[in-house]
């Protein structure tokens, strides 16, 4: 999900410029890392809660207050995490770094970070309208965009079943408006379990769904790490944000909510380039 969004460009923050059809396949072998969510609690030592904006605001003028812990916005149910967006209004008292939101919700980044390889994330998303869940990649450092983000699945609830994923970087970004990206239509996106995948290689980068490809963006473009800075470890994200330039583009259906993203597995395989 981007981290800097121009007005005159919240129109959209998908493309679809990058767009191919081809068959993904998932490696046969065990992952180097996997969360199958069977616990009872949220793995603290494979993911921590971000909520270092939320005294100071989220960007692209998203609503929600990020949660560390809290079960009402991150837990296991059943073998499956949820992440829950809920319209309330909490108070400094109860939490510190409030910083006024009306609603609630959570976002977990892998504590180690990860790189080349296959990733697979099974999960069923909000279709709410003002709803925005991501799952993608940052570095832990560097300034955006030049540090570069791979977006494996956007959706806004407002323009429900439309999958976007997208790459960042210092030449091709949003604010450019030279996003490099695809974006599928999934009927059952909101109601049924999909398999979001990513294929990173040093010489492209594939994103699909259950098995295949519609995004394909190869390191082709001169420009160096403007153009690729995909070269190094990023850390997963997991998130479901709440209104902002895109996903509130439309409003905030108060009434809909709470709305969750259902979260079956996550699983990563290494790759040596």
């Amino acid at each position: 999900m981007p981290l800097l969004l121009l007005l005159a460009q919240a129109a959209t923050l998908g493309a679809t410029n990058v767009t191919v059809d081809t068959a993904m396949t998932v490696p046969v072998a065990k992952p180097t890392f996997a969360d199958e969510f069977a616990g009872k609690a949220i793995d603290r030592t494979a993911w921590r809660f971000d909520t270092s904006r939320n005294a100071a605001g989220w960007y692209n003028h998203e609503r929600q207050y990020y949660a560390d812990g809290r079960p009402e916005n991150a837990r296991i149910e059943h073998g499956v995490l949820i992440i829950e967006a809920r319209r309330e209004t909490l108070s400094r008292r109860q939490f510190a770094d409030w910083g006024g939101q009306a609603y609630s919700s959570a976002k977990l980044v892998t504590r180690q970070a990860y790189g080349y390889g296959f990733y697979e994330i099974r999960a069923k998303l909000p279709c709410g309208r003002g709803t925005w869940p991501a799952i993608w990649l940052l570095p832990s450092d560097g300034k955006w965009p030049d540090a570069g983000e791979i977006d494996v699945m956007e959706m806004v609830g407002w323009d429900p079943n439309v999958i976007h994923a997208t790459l960042h970087s210092g030449a091709f970004n949003h604010v450019k408006g030279t996003q490099r990206g695809a974006q599928k239509h999934i009927p059952t996106s909101c109601t049924a379990f999909h398999r979001y995948q990513l294929d990173w290689r040093a010489d492209a980068i594939t994103i699909g769904i259950d098995g295949r490809a519609y995004m394909r963006v190869a390191n082709d473009q001169p420009g160096g790490v403007a153009a690729w800075p995909f070269t190094r470890p990023y850390e997963l994200i997991l998130n479901l944000a709440v209104g902002g330039d895109w996903g509130g583009q439309k409003g905030i259906d108060d009434a809909a909510l709470p709305q969750r993203m259902a979260v079956d597995y996550v699983r990563y395989w290494a790759r040596k380039e």
